[in-house]
């Protein structure tokens, strides 16, 4: 544990909350074009966000690995708001040691999802992007696709609270129809090795994946063993979480929640009622974006 603690503390972003000037040309154009076709994505009520000073903007998360969801939210924003109002968005310490996520997590300013880098980056007066729901919420069955449920998670509230800065709810709906999801499990995670090993504790099966892996094992001429090898490889790689489905992605930005509001003293039963109270309002904005 001391070890993984190391690495964790050992990552370092240059710039967060800041987009290379690079991705900023390549989400502005190309980018920009992809989720406006694919996708039709929209972000409103951008009016409720301050234009200075650091704020946790939170909201449901969905789709598996949310690619979908993850490029609609960088071409929007940047081209809406622009490169000039940093948003740093919360990603898995891991993904900042593997290929080629590692580098386009620093080329769009991401920060690992610790406590110490969301401190770090609030505190320099940055604002940073938090998916409570992590990867409980985001393999959630297709059937729950517009349900938000964070899992009982309260960090980002013991960061806000710490930190004294206002939490913005954001609601995302459509994302999840882009890869849609049918089962959830943890034991899966543990039988297929490697999403554990990248850090995750559950896993899903995907309309994509399984498709895919009747695809392997009916439609190839291969011995059994190499089907069943390249059926479980297949299951347990990201790419069962490709956004193959063109659904309208619409996100909307609700008023913010002030940290006296929602922290009036630093009990474990006020953050119960903040993590309800959160949680109702990124609902209320998942219901009325349509």
């Amino acid at each position: 544990m001391a070890a993984v603690q190391r690495w964790r503390d050992e990552i370092h972003v240059a710039n967060p909350g800041r987009a290379t000037p690079g991705f900023v040309r390549f989400a502005r154009g190309f980018l920009w074009s992809l989720v406006r076709i694919a996708h039709r994505a929209t972000l409103s009520g951008a009016e409720h966000l301050s234009a200075s000073g650091p704020y946790l903007l939170v909201a449901n998360h969905s789709a598996g690995m949310a690619v979908a969801e993850i490029l609609s939210i960088s071409a929007l924003w940047l081209r809406q708001l622009g490169p000039e109002r940093p948003l740093a968005a919360f990603a898995h310490p891991l993904s900042f040691r593997l290929f080629p996520a590692s580098i386009v997590l620093r080329h769009i300013g991401a920060i690992p999802s610790t406590y110490a880098a969301a401190e770090t980056t609030l505190a320099a007066g940055v604002p940073v992007l938090a998916f409570p729901g992590g990867d409980y919420e985001a393999m959630r069955p297709v059937w729950q696709a517009h349900r938000v449920d964070f899992g009982g998670r309260k960090g980002f509230l013991r960061i806000a609270r710490k930190m004294r800065v206002p939490i913005v709810p954001m609601g995302i709906r459509g994302s999840h129809f882009t890869a849609p999801i049918l089962w959830r499990s943890r034991v899966l995670a543990w039988l297929l090795v490697a999403p554990r090993l990248i850090g995750l504790k559950r896993w899903s099966i995907t309309l994509f994946g399984l498709l895919g892996t009747l695809a392997i094992v009916f439609g190839t001429s291969w011995a059994w063993p190499w089907r069943a090898l390249v059926s479980f490889a297949f299951l347990a790689s990201p790419l069962v979480f490709f956004s193959w489905i063109p659904s309208t992605i619409r996100m909307r930005i609700g008023p913010p929640i002030q940290p006296g509001e929602l922290f009036p003293d630093h009990t474990d039963a006020t953050l119960g009622r903040a993590l309800t109270r959160v949680e109702g309002d990124v609902q209320r904005l998942v219901d009325h974006t349509r």
